[in-house]
């Protein structure tokens, strides 16, 4: 069991789901405590609480010491492919978080490595993954951020999506993203879930990248509008 976090947002959901995404964890791996469900105050407009929720990691004996060995070999990894690209002044700062290696690179030039809409960060990210797997009887999963991007992208989703959702019930049909990641795309579901004059589908040929499309549930032509 690890040290207790705690997180805020507007309700107990969203605090979870805050959760989820700064651990990189699922809700089957965190013990959650309600310390305060929140409230919308009167009216909705004033008095109003936000929710807070305490968290603990659950990690197994056996799989501490497998994502800390695995944690060690993505770390050297990822050092590694700096000296030879070659960057300077860039260190590695490592956790373990829900069994998954967090690989953090700090430093004046630790923003030239996420490239366009993190394309760089994500090539890094896949060949640590590669190699440091292939040493490993059992697979790790490797995230590697730069200057928080992976929250900053998460945000920006977040934002675009809620926008993206707006557009498609004024209008009246649906629209669609562009092409996005696997993790990307559950971002986008999550963040419409609960809209119920909505539904999101992933849509595309087999393979990683794939588009969201969001669709009025008053909507019968199931034939996505460009944006």
């Amino acid at each position: 069991m690890t040290q207790a976090i705690e997180f805020q947002a507007k309700n107990t959901e969203e605090a979870i789901q805050l959760a989820c995404s700064e651990l990189h964890v699922s809700t089957d791996e965190m013990e959650i405590e309600i310390i305060e469900p929140g409230s919308a105050g009167i009216f909705g407009l004033v008095g109003g609480k936000k929710a807070k929720i305490r968290v603990k990691l659950i990690q197994k004996t056996s799989e501490t010491h497998h994502a800390d060995y695995g944690l060690a070999i993505a770390k050297e990894t990822l050092e590694k492919i700096l000296e030879l690209i070659p960057m300077e002044d860039t260190t590695v700062k490592a956790d373990i978080a829900g069994g998954r290696a967090v690989l953090t690179i700090e430093g004046d030039s630790s923003g030239l490595l996420i490239g366009r809409k993190g394309k760089t960060l994500d090539a890094i990210q896949f060949i640590v993954n590669r190699i440091a797997n292939k040493n490993l009887e059992k697979r790790i999963h490797v995230v590697i951020d730069s200057e928080n991007y992976r929250q900053r992208r998460r945000d920006s989703l977040i934002q675009t999506s809620l926008k993206m959702g707006d557009k498609a019930k004024k209008i009246g049909r649906p629209v669609t993203t562009n092409l996005l990641n696997p993790h990307d795309r559950r971002i986008v579901h999550l963040a419409l879930r609960e809209d119920e004059e909505l539904n999101t589908k992933s849509i595309g040929k087999d393979g990683t990248l794939k588009k969201v499309i969001i669709t009025p549930r008053r909507f019968n032509d199931q034939r996505p509008s460009r944006i």
